[in-house]
């Protein structure tokens, strides 16, 4: 039998190997190194230097400690030197004891921390952060110029993760409550982060720094900056909540125009989401786009916004709006308010995201619309995987293709069929704001972690009845059922084929002449009467996700 002493020199041993690590992932099962602290504040401070591409660091990590805690995991990028680690104590103590290998940042305290104690620690680095040579689906900076030549910069994370430009737990489970932003550049650019301006100052040097204050918990990834020599239009809206929210656009020298009409359709497209989902979550910091050196990201408070003033950019539907400013729009209620603990509920941020489009261009352009947008969401679907696994995933399994988007768009659209648009409308604002008291709240007490089996819940609650067979269907595996239908003589027959014989009980529409009948149909065989129809066609309407080939 080991000894005690034994067994913590084995477990000290493991915790200084390295691990097997992906620097250009994130998520995934959580270390426990890592799930025995949570981080309530960051501080971040950036000196970006343009000319040559270099970035000068300070990140101080604010956290308090669950569990036994001999050694802090912080995800960090390999391309950075990281200069200093001190706990700010009242003695300010220098950590000595700190490695780096592999793109996981060891700090080993002096004495280990203890479950209900905080700590705070100074990590100070400086180099070239990653150049993201597809943004934003691969992450890095973006260093360009504008069109007179000036520097034109932004930074997108989502997939890989925000520790490739700045120190941090970097697992979608722990959202900071709150983050500090300084940014310094030269004197002539402006440097916009999320949430609250909190002033600036020149420096002797020919730089600027701009302070910025995010009051609500925020995704490390949707944490960023964007440098330019920006113009702003200010202005305002009324929430639906009653509040007055400060509304600005950064837009280029010379695009001043484009950038008011843009924020004229915005408005339109935020008092449709307010319908819909209950008001703007961050109405205590603003409503923030920026024009972007790539082509969008939703950080919260600032979209990321670099489709060139072009509707239909994204889905390309002909529907006439900026359907890439309502999709990252969309995200301050999926993904920036209701956020998923695990990429494996990933589908909650984009499907549902997704889905928002189809059902502003209804309310736009009618039901015909919004039909031939679900039509052009569906073609490209692959079903190569699930939308929502049972286990723990990284970004990189999750992102590796369309079906959280586009399919879990087709599951929303598939669920309205199911329970009926009194029930399925209940059931978004509900999993948005799930008491309309929390429709008031700005503190960010209204934001939350969701899992796929908490949406399931509720819409079993909404619908008063199980769905159980619908989820595990379109969820939890990537195969679609096939519908067997065929004439014997004034019937039509039909069931559904499901795998692994799956139960399934989606009703299927028909249409008889000028009718449209609701067919019960699982798997076994149902049959219709036609009586003199000699036509008729199945799910006329394409409610039903099914194999049509």
């Amino acid at each position: 039998m080991y000894s005690l002493s034994a067994l913590f020199l084995l477990f000290s041993l493991f915790l200084d190997t390295p691990q097997p690590y992906n620097i250009m992932d994130s998520g995934g099962p959580l270390m426990p190194e890592q799930a025995a602290y949570n981080v309530h504040f960051y501080d971040l401070h950036f000196q970006v230097q343009p000319e040559d591409s270099f970035l000068i660091g300070t990140t101080v990590i604010h956290a308090h400690v669950k569990e036994h805690l001999p050694v802090i995991k912080v995800d960090f990028d390999t391309v950075f030197v990281v200069h200093s680690v001190r706990f700010l104590t009242p003695d300010d103590i220098e950590v000595s004891d700190y490695s780096m290998p592999d793109g996981l940042l060891r700090i080993r305290p002096e004495f280990p921390f203890q479950a209900g104690e905080k700590f705070a620690v100074e990590i100070t680095y400086s180099g070239k952060p990653r150049i993201a040579d597809n943004p934003p689906w691969s992450g890095g900076f973006t260093w360009s110029k504008t069109p007179d030549g000036d520097p034109f910069i932004g930074v997108s994370c989502q997939g890989n993760g925000a520790n490739i430009w700045w120190p941090n737990k970097d697992h979608p489970s722990d959202r900071a409550d709150s983050v500090a932003v300084t940014v310094r550049v030269p004197d002539f650019l402006t440097a916009v982060s999320n949430g609250r301006f909190r002033g600036s100052e020149f420096h002797e040097d020919g730089t600027k720094t701009f302070r910025w204050f995010t009051s609500t918990p925020i995704n490390n990834y949707a944490v960023s900056i964007n440098i330019a020599p920006y113009e702003v239009i200010e202005d305002s809206f009324v929430s639906v909540a009653g509040d007055t929210v400060p509304v600005y656009f950064w837009h280029l020298p010379g695009n001043r125009r484009k950038a008011e009409n843009l924020l004229v359709d915005a408005m339109d497209q935020m008092a449709h989401f307010e319908k819909l989902l209950g008001p703007y979550p961050f109405r205590a910091d603003k409503y923030g786009i920026v024009e972007a050196p790539f082509f969008g990201m939703e950080h919260q408070t600032l979209i990321a916004y670099g489709a060139g003033f072009q509707n239909d950019t994204v889905f390309r539907t002909g529907s006439e709006f900026d359907d890439l400013h309502h999709h990252e729009l969309a995200h301050e209620w999926w993904g920036n308010m209701v956020a998923a603990s695990d990429w494996k509920d990933f589908w909650i941020h984009e499907g549902f995201g997704t889905y928002m489009q189809p059902l502003y261009a209804e309310y736009l352009r009618g039901d015909a619309q919004y039909r031939h947008f679900m039509r052009m969401i569906r073609d490209r679907i692959n079903n190569d995987y699930a939308v929502a696994p049972q286990e723990p995933m990284s970004a990189s399994e999750m992102f590796r293709g369309r079906d959280p988007y586009m399919k879990g768009a087709w599951v929303l659209h598939m669920l309205r069929y199911q329970m009926g648009d009194d029930n399925f409308f209940t059931l978004l604002r509900r999993f948005a704001y799930p008491d309309p008291e929390m429709e008031k709240i700005t503190d960010g007490s209204h934001m939350r972690h969701v899992t796929t089996d908490e949406f399931i819940a509720l819409a079993e609650e909404i619908h008063g009845k199980d769905l159980s067979w619908f989820f595990e269907m379109y969820l939890r595996q990537p195969n679609l059922p096939r519908l067997i239908h065929r004439r014997e003589g004034s019937r039509l027959m039909m069931y559904w084929q499901t795998p692994d014989n799956m139960p399934f009980h989606m009703p299927v529409q028909v249409q008889l002449a000028g009718n449209v009948i609701t067919v019960p149909v699982s798997n076994s065989w149902t049959s219709v009467q036609l009586g003199p129809v000699q036509d008729y066609k199945i799910d006329p309407n394409d409610w039903i996700l099914f194999w049509r080939r």
